[in-house]
């Protein structure tokens, strides 16, 4: 049997996995969270890091409005957490207390927050709307296929026929965790593995295989593993990648008291022995809290939902340190989603039920550190069925991260998603990858050097669709936004507000559809 035709029809005969060392090797499937994935034909030490909260995070208890509070308190009365214990990342914006680590990070530049990030009719059932962000679809279409498993099926044709190969000697993306993320399904098979468990990968790495029952039945299955193990083709460079780095944070926690950082502390060891794999896919589950998301009793900055706040935040702080003491911090960037967020106005079990947008988390020393949005609009007497609005679609965020981290060219981004997204500057200034000469947008800015007290002007020529003109500073915070909407086509003389700006330089950014463009901007 042909390789192709074996990891095709094994993954259908085990619901989606093969096995390696009593492992899955997983069909994934569709998804724009692994649309990261670089062109192959374009060499990157680049890596991007996602990590799927499951079962919709209450995002209003992670990133709390603290310019709102009144409204916060009459929605969420049992579950709300008192004022005085968030920890500000703004003036009008805090985190929760148990992801102290996190605002820590945050405070050194390297944490991000998006507000508020959707799609437009949302979905609020757990498998569709995991489907939705998985696939980068609309809500009303459904994909069969993962976005990121046809753009590597166009990189890769034939795959997996004639792979590994000198040009692509390790996996195109590698799952951890206890549920296969759909990410990576193209058209006939699976374009990434998976490993279920972290000692799976140990186990991996020494040539072992899980215990098997002493019984007939039993030796075979213990034979079938070894087998699969012995011809797994990416076997070899992943247990020499292992052997190059060893982690050296003493900050992960001890080993199976937070699955999330042994995830993290896998890829960490990977990524610094080498493995040129661009895409790591990590797991936390138990976010479906509809009841006893705090205590009944006691304080409400404990309870089940503080508790996975704490493990997120004692995981990516400890990966961020082990990337740094292994000197490849600036090589990694990472992101969080979840199916959807909660309501506003909590239940009557001490939790919260389906909601809509929530705020979605990126790391590292590449990000924009700041707060992306305003937050969510909260009414003063919400009711049972109020959701938070969307401010981003999911797409944006994906979209911009592979168009800065990984060069991906916008017309490639608009096939991959059937239509254009607008642009989030999530990562800085200085991180963003060069865009190809033929999709920069042309523009002058005048004056230039221009007064802080005055008006710049933007003459840019439109071609009819979403342009965003924004400020960024030197470290890539946005800190003005002049145009974000549709512009008729033709000559465009866009004024720029430059009032209250410190004296400094700028980035001003242009961006519509394929065409983008930036120009320093000096303010005296």
């Amino acid at each position: 049997m042909k390789r192709r035709e074996f990891l095709h029809t094994t993954a259908a005969a085990t619901a989606g996995a093969a096995l390696l060392s009593g492992l899955p090797i997983g069909a994934y499937g569709y998804s724009p969270a692994l649309a990261a994935l670089t062109n192959a034909t374009t060499q990157s030490d680049k890596v991007l890091v996602i990590i799927q909260l499951q079962g919709g995070n209450d995002g209003l208890n992670m990133i709390i409005p603290l310019d709102q509070y009144p409204a916060l308190m009459a929605a969420r009365p049992t579950i709300a957490l008192p004022q005085n214990a968030v920890l500000p990342l703004t003036a009008a914006t805090g985190i929760h207390p148990a992801m102290a680590a996190l605002h820590n990070l945050y405070q050194n530049g390297q944490v991000g927050v998006v507000q508020s990030v959707g799609y437009p009719n949302p979905n609020f059932s757990h498998f569709r709307a995991t489907d939705i962000w998985t696939s980068g679809s609309d809500s009303n279409v459904t994909l069969t296929t993962g976005w990121a498993g046809r753009y590597l099926d166009g990189e890769f044709p034939g795959y997996p026929t004639g792979y590994p190969s000198p040009q692509s000697p390790d996996p195109l993306a590698i799952s951890i965790g206890s549920v296969v993320s759909n990410c990576v399904q193209g058209p006939s098979v699976n374009m990434g593995m998976a490993i279920a468990n972290t000692s799976s990968f140990y186990q991996l790495l020494s040539g072992g295989v899980d215990a098997a029952p002493n019984t007939p039945a039993g030796h075979e299955l213990t034979f079938i593993r070894q087998v699969v193990s012995q011809t797994q083709v990416y076997t070899t460079t992943i247990q020499a990648a292992a052997r190059r780095a060893q982690n050296l944070s003493p900050l992960y926690p001890t080993a199976g008291q937070n699955t999330l950082a042994d995830q993290l502390k896998i890829v960490a060891q990977l990524v610094a022995g080498g493995l040129s794999t661009r895409i790591y896919v990590c797991t936390l589950g138990g976010f479906d809290t509809h009841t006893l998301q705090v205590p009944a009793t006691g304080s409400t900055s404990t309870g089940t939902h503080a508790a996975l706040l704490g493990k997120i935040a004692e995981a990516v702080n400890a990966f961020q340190d082990d990337l740094r003491r292994l000197s490849v911090q600036d090589r990694v960037v990472g992101l969080t989603f979840s199916e959807f967020g909660r309501r506003i106005r909590a239940n009557a079990g001490y939790g919260t039920d389906h909601g809509a947008a929530a705020p979605l988390l990126v790391f590292g020393t590449k990000v924009n550190p700041i707060v992306h949005g305003p937050n969510p609009t909260l009414p003063a007497n919400a009711g049972v069925n109020d959701n938070i609005a969307m401010q981003y679609d999911f797409r944006s965020v994906y979209t911009s991260i592979l168009q800065d981290w990984f060069q991906v060219a916008p017309a490639t981004l608009r096939q991959l998603f059937g239509q254009s997204f607008p642009y989030v500057p999530v990562l800085r200034a200085g991180a963003l990858a060069t865009t190809p000469a033929a999709e920069a947008a042309e523009f002058t800015v005048y004056p230039n050097p221009a007064t802080r007290d005055g008006t710049a002007t933007v003459a840019y020529e439109s071609t009819g669709a979403h342009v965003q003109i924004v400020l960024l500073d030197t470290l890539g915070r946005e800190v003005r936004r002049a145009v974000d909407r549709v512009l008729p086509r033709g000559s465009q003389q866009l004024p720029v507000d430059l009032h209250g700006l410190p004296a400094g330089a700028y980035y001003c950014q242009v961006r519509e559809a394929e065409h983008s463009g930036s120009r320093i901007l000096v303010v005296q």
